[in-house]
């Protein structure tokens, strides 16, 4: 090191950072040739920034932005001749490290694996989402000590698959609580987001940060319970099935009908259309009455709660899917009534809930976990 640039390094300096990035949460102002911050060094602390002032490995203050000057144990030249027992190293440790305190938005997230998720209508569930976040420091001592430590660098993505891991498992656990049918999803994405970000504020303040904004984009289901989903909905919009079977009945008949080919075709097309019309008049004549043409009481249908076929009325079993519609005591087995709370023969509860040990929160009584406190059952 020459005599001139010795001595230019030990002029009084000003200690600033411009970021010209945009992902940069963390700069450690630059000591180049083992230059030192000397006694009333000028630090410029711009908006958006923390700088945090450490002497001897210790933090020492922390600056919002202004102006400020700098008192060390580091004096101008006097500093740097005592040094030389150390071969000129400067044995008065001081670092300056400047945070970035701006808000960081834009940030992806997304299941890596689907999201388990139990629906009344569709059973078992595998979920996929994704959307965005912004986050910023919130505080920078904290940041400091659990994070970056004494990087002289660091960047956004140091630390987002950190935090999609912790935004992922938070969101599938308030889906999971939170019980809405899969048919609802689309419609409580806001809700969902709201109370996804009040608990990762929780896990992000560990680490000095916190979430501004959180959107969840998208939660799609598997392909299957989508076409599902649309046969609903097209069930729904044809209205009553049996006027519409009339209908098509009646459109292919007259189609049958204005066929003008001839020999097996033309015969097979008749014999359809007779047969149709013998089905059609049959059915009008068995759904109508003599008084008036209205319907004849139909026997009363019980719909299946796991596949939602009709059956008649003090059936036992589901003729589609075979789900059993009798309902036996847990304690005795004795056969009871389905809506029954209480068993007629023994008189044990019907109820499957118990009492968290913990909070006193009713849950279910095959749960691992209490929902609402974590505490082990």
């Amino acid at each position: 090191m020459g005599l001139f640039n010795f001595i230019k390094g030990e002029f009084l300096e000003v200690v600033h950072w411009e970021d010209n990035s945009q992902d940069t949460m963390v700069y450690k102002f630059p000591l180049l040739d083992k230059q030192q911050i000397k006694e009333g060094a000028q630090l410029i602390v711009r908006p958006s920034q923390v700088a945090i002032f450490v002497y001897e490995g210790q933090i020492a203050d922390v600056y919002e932005p202004g102006k400020y000057e700098l008192h060390t144990d580091t004096m101008p030249i006097f500093t740097s001749l005592s040094n030389w027992k150390f071969r000129f190293e400067n044995h008065f440790k001081t670092d300056i490290y400047f945070v970035n305190t701006k808000l960081f938005s834009n940030q992806k997230w997304g299941t890596t694996n689907p999201i388990m998720m139990r629906d009344a209508d569709f059973g078992m569930l595998r979920l996929r989402g994704f959307g965005v976040y912004a986050f910023k420091v919130q505080d920078p001592v904290v940041f400091l000590k659990e994070v970056f430590g004494s990087n002289k660098f660091f960047t956004v993505d140091q630390i987002t698959d950190q935090l999609k891991s912790l935004i992922v498992s938070t969101v599938s656990d308030v889906i999971a609580e939170a019980k809405i049918p899969a048919m609802d999803l689309a419609t409580q994405y806001d809700e969902i987001g709201q109370l996804a970000m009040a608990r990762i504020n929780d896990r992000f303040s560990v680490y000095g940060l916190t979430i501004s904004d959180f959107t969840v984009e998208n939660l799609s289901l598997p392909e299957s319970v989508e076409k599902a989903i649309d046969k609903r909905s097209e069930m729904g919009a044809l209205g009553d099935l049996n006027h519409y079977m009339k209908y098509q009945t009646a459109e292919a008949i007259r189609d049958a009908a204005q066929n003008e080919s001839g020999g097996m075709v033309g015969m097979g097309a008749g014999m359809g259309a007779g047969m149709g019309i013998g089905r059609m008049m049959g059915d009008m004549m068995s759904g109508g009455s003599s008084q008036g043409g209205s319907p004849q009481p139909t026997q009363p249908q019980t719909q299946c709660p796991s596949c939602h076929a009709q059956n008649p009325q003090g059936a036992k079993f589901c003729s589609e899917c075979g789900y059993s519609f009798v309902k036996k005591c847990i304690n005795c087995g004795h056969e009871i009534a389905p809506n029954a709370k209480f068993c007629m023969d023994c008189g044990a509860s019907q109820s499957n809930e118990i009492d968290c040990p913990k909070c006193g929160e009713k849950i279910e009584g095959n749960s691992k976990f209490c929902p609402s406190c974590g505490e082990k059952m």
